[in-house]
Order: structure tokens, then sequence, then C-alpha cells
């Protein structure tokens, strides 16, 4: 078939269903959820004044879903070896695990602790069905002994730690309209990017998919968001990220594939390892809920909702282009290139609106009080 000689072609194919459908199907879950009334109330954390139907991550599982099953009838999961075939599906129903556990906390607001508790037994069995982090080389060292082969039980603790290390950073990221969805979105198209790099379609194919849905779902999630993905939405996203870094290579990874995730997603991971020290130095829970996070910190600073989301958009794609660099993908030069000029014009022209607006602030609460000051009746003397 054609499509099995084109892995790139396929990927495109892929990324444009997964959106397509994504894009049709999350406004019927937004109808039937607003139907059954499961919708997230506001509170003193929460950005959103009304309530929102936050069930998008059922619509975002139907188009992931979808798209791989279209692209595997027509053909185009000729493109991989056997085991990489199955890597796919061993990924997918791991993602429909994870889901599965973030859709009961929405409905059921479960506690963090069984959460966390069945996070780690999906992870685990993925783990036994090939998904994991086995070796490790160092493509600097010549000998054999580069090669780093990791027993079955640190195998088994770096896969866990990383599968849901990034599943809860990409859930912890989700508390503006649009932001989880698009960093995600940008993460995966720099992971598909890198995947066709590193001669890994298993992963790209993945990582189309995931990039589709992201941008399927943007189209009814940025500000004004009319639908939340909840947190079946954000662990399904976080899981599928995070395998998707580590399905490619066919025996392990190198340090370089095992980077590349890492340098994407780094702005999560460390707002989240931030989170938590802060939260552990105050004597709190790691869960405890507070307004600690970067985008939080940037609201206050006097950043609009839509303007802390685009910045946090720019930089991570800023992350991803220099880890295209590091990946030696084509053209890599020139696209950190455009990155970075993207970032700095992005940072400059939302600083200097900033100030205008905060000058216009002032100016107006000088009129005001201007205006306060005349109306107020001068006192009499009564000597």
């Amino acid at each position: 078939m054609i499509l099995a000689s084109h892995p790139l072609a396929v990927a495109v194919i892929t990324l444009s269903i997964a959106a397509g459908i994504t894009t049709l199907v999350v406004p019927l879950v937004r109808t039937l959820g607003l139907r059954m009334g499961l919708t997230d109330q506001p509170d003193s954390r929460k950005q959103h004044t009304t309530p929102m139907v936050r069930l998008g991550g059922v619509g975002m599982v139907l188009g992931f879903c979808g798209a791989l099953a279209l692209t595997w009838a027509v053909g185009g999961f000729g493109v991989l070896a056997p085991d990489r075939d199955q890597l796919i599906w061993t990924t997918l129903a791991g993602s429909l695990c994870f889901f599965i556990i973030g859709l009961a906390d929405d409905l059921f607001a479960l506690s963090p602790w069984p959460r966390l508790a069945g996070q780690v037994a999906v992870a685990m069995v993925v783990w036994s069905q090939g998904v994991r982090i086995g070796a490790v080389d160092f493509p600097w060292l010549s000998d054999a002994s580069s090669v780093l082969v990791l027993p079955d039980l640190l195998s088994l603790a770096a896969t866990v730690i990383w599968l849901v290390g990034i599943t809860n950073a990409i859930n912890w990221l989700d508390g503006l309209d649009g932001l989880a969805a698009g960093v995600a979105g940008i993460a995966a198209v720099g992971l598909l990017s890198v995947s066709f790099s590193l001669n890994q379609p298993a992963a790209g194919l993945l990582a189309a998919a995931l990039a589709g849905t992201c941008f399927g779902f943007l189209r009814h999630n940025f500000n004004p968001a009319r639908i939340f993905m909840g947190d079946g939405g954000s662990y399904f996203l976080g899981f599928t990220l995070a395998a998707v870094s580590i399905v490619g290579p066919a025996k392990g990874l190198t340090t370089v594939s095992l980077l590349l995730p890492l340098l994407i997603l780094s702005l999560p991971l460390a707002d989240m390892s931030a989170v938590i020290m802060g939260r552990l130095s105050d004597g709190h829970s790691p869960f405890y809920p507070d307004r600690r996070h970067l985008h939080h910190r940037l609201l206050r600073a006097g950043f609009s909702h839509r303007r802390t989301v685009l910045l946090i958009y720019v930089f991570t794609q800023w992350l991803a282009a220099l880890a295209m660099v590091v990946a030696n993908v084509e053209l890599r030069f020139l696209w950190l290139a455009l990155a970075t000029a993207i970032l700095v014009g992005t940072v400059v022209v939302l600083r200097r609106r900033q100030m205008v607006e905060t000058a216009r602030k002032a100016e107006r609460r000088r009129l005001k009080a201007e205006q306060k000051s005349r109306r107020s009746p001068i006192p009499q003397n009564h000597a």
C-alpha cells in the first residue's frame, strides 16, 4: 500500500483526522454534560465564574482513538514493525485507564491518594507489556559498556516515576483556559518532529494523533472556554505524552531520546517540582490546594488570562525548538532562530502593552480622584 512507504504522510493524516473528530465531538459532549448537570462549580481558586462542563476529556479520547482506528483501518500501521504496532495498542490501553481514573475523579471527587495508587498500578501493568525504560546508552562512549541495562526493579521504578510524574505535571498545569491543551499540543508536535528525526514512526504516529486531539479541543477550550477537559482529559494527555517519549526506541532509550521530552516538558515539570517543594516546606501535603503555580504567579504579576497562556505557549515552543537542535533535526538552527524571535517578540509586545495599560489605569485613578475632590464641599470656618 502507498501509505506503508510514507510514514510522515500517515502522521499528517492521523493528526488531521484527530483534530476533525475532536472538534466535532466536543460540542456534543458539552450538550450532554449540561443536560445531565455534570458541571464544575466556581470557587476562590478557579478562574471561571459560571458552572462549566468538565467532560471535555471524553471528546479528546474519542478523537484520539478514532484517528488511530481509522489510520489502522486504511493500512497506516503498515509503516510499523509488529512489535511497534503492539506498543501503540498498549499505550492506547494505558491512556484509557488513566482517563478512567481522572473521569472517576471528575464525577465522584476522589481523594488524591487513591488516584495516585491507581496511576501507579496502571503504570506497572503498562511496564509489564513493554512500555518501559529498559536501558540507557551513552552515545559519546564507544565501548560496549556504554549501554546501561537497567535491572527490572530499577526499570520499573524509573518507568512508573516517568509516567506518573509527567501525567500529574500536565494535570497541575490545567488551571487556565486552553493552557494544558495548548502546551500538550506544542509538546506533541515537538515529539512528532523529533520522533521522525530519530526514525521512530510508532512514537511519531502517537504524537500526531495527540497533537491533532489537542488542537481540535482548543477550538472549544481557549479563553473564554466553553468546556473543560477535566482530570480525565489532563490525565489522558499527560500519560500519552509520557508514553510517546519511551515507545520509540527498540531496545531502551538513548540519553538523547530521554532528554528530549524532559526538555520539551521542562516548564510544567519545573512548575510541579517547585509547587511540591513549597507545599512541603510549609508543612502541607503535596496535594494541598493553593495558588503557587506559574500561571497564578503571572496573573498576580498583572498579566491577563490570555496573555499568561500565550506567554507559556511561546516559551514551550522555544523549548521544543531547542529539543530539535539536540536531536539534529533538519534545519534545526533555523527553527530555533524562528522560535527565539517569536519568544522575544512576544515578551516585548506583552510587556509594552502591560506598561501602557498600567499607565492608563493610573491616569484614570488620578482623574477620578480629581473629580471627587472637586465635588467635595469646602469646609466652612466658624471662628
